[in-house]
């Protein structure tokens, strides 16, 4: 596998300081607004993390306690998150607040240096003033106002902390952890991140060669996620027989499914509001063909030393397949950006990542919304929920971009470029 390496000079610490400085000004305004709201309506997720975290200290059953009026949401991630939400439980809200959206300006920086890193590193400064630090500040504000990552500062969300560990296990050359450990972490936080495993599986046992390192990578993954699954019935084992005999059944724990807010496959099929069997036998035949589809082409991409677009595919089976995946999850196209942009050297394929840019950072599911409640005869029942799906549809347009439309396209770039 090869990894694109390219040596480049050192660029100065104070170009990268700048940097940070410049991302942190882009997302302030962001930041001020969603710190400001009424208590009740903040960071709400973060709320939810900090309630199990409290119903621990307390010895309150995790997944029987709720955040406060209006909001009243239960603890709905796996008993071992609600060990890690402890440190939240013991901050004071103010606190947490902070500490929580510093840690994903942080967190989104740290993964779009990695994300982006062949369009970084291939970029050159003008009179000795570096390119890569104001590129990439540049790239941090853009990432920021993508809406499924304005809903990660809103609410307070995790799903951001998620990527960057699966994405640092897949494409940091040499970690100095085991690799395949935070992906593991990761799968026992929130379980959707699981569709790592099946990465690793796949790319851990091509048809011909072996890759002893993705086995290696897979085995760690395993192990981890498994010790972590098991630990709290040895520690907490009433609230992790609540989890897995329990809450985890329960769907409609995470809010209303049919809400447009779940852009997963089968939140888009339920807003059709077909009966519930043939809703059930659509989704399993849609999760299917597209998990088909989007594995293939993951490790299609990985064998040709693509690393980059086989994790931004594996990311948005995890938005795709799940039963529900809220705009915030889709904080995947981040990577899909960067799988897109590539090294920066064809205007096509920056275009075309522009494009998939400024999609996402428009609301475009909640005009489906509105345009449904205009009413105007046959345009708003069939427009409306078209447009309302917008995120998740195009979340599929994505996969078929990665896996089928960008190898022809470096194909095509490549061939007048060797003819030369």
């Amino acid at each position: 596998m090869t990894t694109g390496r390219i040596a480049g000079a050192r660029r100065p610490a104070w170009a990268w300081a700048l940097a940070l400085v410049a991302l942190a000004a882009a997302a302030s305004p962001l930041i001020a607004y969603w710190l400001t709201n009424p208590e009740d309506q903040r960071l709400v997720d973060l709320d939810v993390y900090r309630t199990g975290g409290w119903a621990l200290l307390r010895g309150l059953p995790v997944y029987d306690v709720i955040t406060p009026a209006p909001q009243l949401l239960p603890f709905t991630y796996p008993p071992v998150a609600a060990m890690l939400a402890v440190p939240l439980a013991m901050m004071s809200w103010p606190v947490a607040q902070w500490v929580w959206t510093v840690a994903l300006v942080a967190v989104l920086a740290l993964t779009v240096r990695h994300a982006f890193r062949a369009f970084l590193d291939g970029v050159r400064g003008v009179r000795g003033v570096p390119a890569a630090p104001l590129l990439f500040a540049v790239l941090c504000a853009a990432c920021t106002y993508l809406m499924p990552i304005r809903d990660q500062f809103r609410f307070g969300q995790v799903d951001l902390f998620l990527l960057a560990l699966c994405l640092l296990d897949c494409v940091v050359r040499r970690p100095w952890w085991p690799r395949g450990m935070l992906i593991g972490i990761a799968t026992a936080v929130k379980l959707t991140p699981g569709v790592f495993l099946v990465y690793l599986a796949i790319t851990a046992f091509p048809a011909r060669d072996g890759d002893e390192g993705q086995r290696r990578a897979l085995f760690m993954a395993v192990f981890t996620a498994a010790l972590l699954t098991l630990l709290p019935f040895l520690v907490i084992l009433d609230d992790a027989r609540d989890f897995w005999f329990g809450a985890l059944l329960d769907s409609e724990r995470l809010g209303a499914n049919a809400a447009t807010t779940n852009q997963s496959l089968r939140g888009m099929l339920l807003r059709l509001y077909l009966p519930g069997w043939l809703t059930t036998v659509l989704w399993l035949a849609a999760v299917a063909l597209i998990g088909w589809y989007g594995f293939r082409r993951a490790r299609r991409a990985y064998l040709d030393g693509d690393v980059t677009t086989a994790v931004a595919l594996t990311g948005l089976m995890a938005v795709l397949l799940s039963p529900v995946a809220w705009i915030h999850h889709i904080a995947w196209v981040v990577v899909v950006l960067a799988a897109l942009a590539g090294s920066g050297r064809d205007r096509v394929r920056l275009l075309v990542a522009a494009g998939v840019w400024l999609y996402y950072v428009l609301p475009i599911p909640w005009w489906g919304v509105s345009l449904k409640a205009l009413e105007i005869p046959l345009l708003s029942p069939v427009a409306g929920k078209i447009v309302q799906n917008a995120f998740g549809l195009g979340a599929i347009g994505l996969v078929w971009l990665l896996g089928e439309w960008l190898p022809r396209r470096r194909a095509a770039v490549a061939v007048p470029a060797a003819v030369t």
